[in-house]
């Protein structure tokens, strides 16, 4: 690997884990002496995050974590309400014995997402999803829905603050079991609708709430302002 893959890879990692926080300047100095890197590899291993929306560089060469938006937070959710039940739906008609043992197998070896979750735990959600996906035999689907993944983890890790309750996981535990079972029956209509409940109850869809939520409260104490004004 050459200095700017490794340094894609390290800064990919920390983003992702949530070491650095959105919207926060990149020390770009001190992280590349950290790596042991010039600055150079690492301006490169920056644009290539840039491409996938994971940093934001401006004309001043100044770099920074990309912010959580309500808006980003929404495009995704509506994508994947479309999406992952197609590759579920998909994944029940053309599944392989193959495919079908690693389903079980990652289904198996799934760990709840707790607060502020290690690479360990979301590795196991994303593996088992990504076995459904590949399932579906659609290459096209699969890339897709892999090239937004990254993306949702940092949504996934907004909703986490806030905790889950022993209902919300055994709550996504039926789910994902309930997609085993149909998946293995080829039963595509319940595949697809267990996966669209999936999506619509996820840790996205909390975290499109938590920013709705979040943007609206400027707004309202605005408009008290504006009426105790009047008053």
């Amino acid at each position: 690997m050459t200095k700017a893959e490794v340094a894609y890879e390290l800064m990919r990692e920390r983003l992702l884990r949530g070491d650095l926080t959105p919207g926060a300047v990149i020390p770009q100095a001190s992280l590349a002496h950290e790596l042991g890197i010039s600055t150079t590899p690492l301006r490169e291993a920056l644009r290539r995050l840039m491409t996938e929306g994971l940093v934001e560089l401006d004309a001043h060469r100044d770099a920074r974590v990309t912010r959580l938006t309500v808006e980003e937070a929404r495009d995704l959710i509506e994508i994947r309400r479309s999406l992952d039940p197609l590759a579920a739906g998909l994944a029940a008609e053309r599944r392989t014995r193959d495919d079908l043992a690693l389903i079980r197998e990652t289904a198996h070896e799934l760990l709840p997402l707790q607060t502020d979750p290690g690479t360990a735990e979301l590795l196991t959600h994303r593996r088992f999803h990504v076995a459904i996906y590949s399932a579906s035999h659609n290459q096209v689907l699969v890339q897709t829905l892999d090239s937004l993944w990254d993306k949702a983890d940092r949504y996934r890790r907004l909703a986490l603050e806030t905790g889950r309750t022993d209902a919300d996981l055994d709550r996504t535990h039926t789910e994902h079991l309930a997609l085993v079972d149909a998946i293995a029956a080829g039963d595509s209509g319940t595949a697809t609708s267990v996966m669209l409940a999936h999506v619509e109850a996820s840790l996205g869809a909390r975290a499109v709430a938590r920013l709705s939520s979040a943007a609206e409260q400027p707004a309202a104490r605005s408009l008290r302002g504006i009426r105790g004004a009047r008053a």
